[in-house]
């Protein structure tokens, strides 16, 4: 499971126009499934992105958690994060997870970040095709493979 991770001021979500879901201070989460994940990568990257430590505390160092300022989330499925490009230029999505193993995995993920933040956790809406609006905060934005853990 990849997961791209920022830090935000404000961030959206837009489904044929219509705003599905908004955040004001927080994270954007944009999460791409391989069929290779399970529950244990969903339990880690849970707890690695409620409690990393990325927001200013009062001398402006990042060393404040979502959890710790009660910022809130946004949660984006991104197969394309799954994309190899290591042969010619168009990018291949084989290790992209099909809909019927990536949406159970996302809900799984998404339930699994809700028991470890107080804020609702908004969403995009799976397979759709969605216009994101984001102001990056500081900018800070990292990128977490829950298959290097080590």
């Amino acid at each position: 499971m990849v997961a791209v991770i920022q830090r935000v001021g404000t961030a959206s979500v837009t489904i044929e126009g219509v705003i599905k879901s908004e955040i004001g201070y927080g994270l954007l989460v944009l999460i791409g499934i391989e069929d290779a994940d399970d529950q244990s990568d969903i339990d880690w990257l849970s707890r690695k992105i409620a409690n990393l430590r990325i927001f200013g505390d009062d001398q402006g160092v990042m060393n404040k958690s979502l959890i710790d300022v009660d910022g809130e989330l946004l949660v984006v499925s991104q197969f394309t994060l799954q994309a190899s490009t290591k042969k010619g230029n168009r990018p291949s999505y084989i290790k992209a997870s099909k809909p019927d193993v990536a949406i159970p995995l996302y809900k799984s993920f998404i339930n699994s970040i809700q028991k470890e933040i107080s804020s609702e956790v908004r969403t995009g809406e799976f397979g759709a095709d969605m216009k994101i609006s984001l102001v990056n905060d500081g900018p800070v934005t990292i990128v977490i493979d829950s298959k290097n853990k080590q």
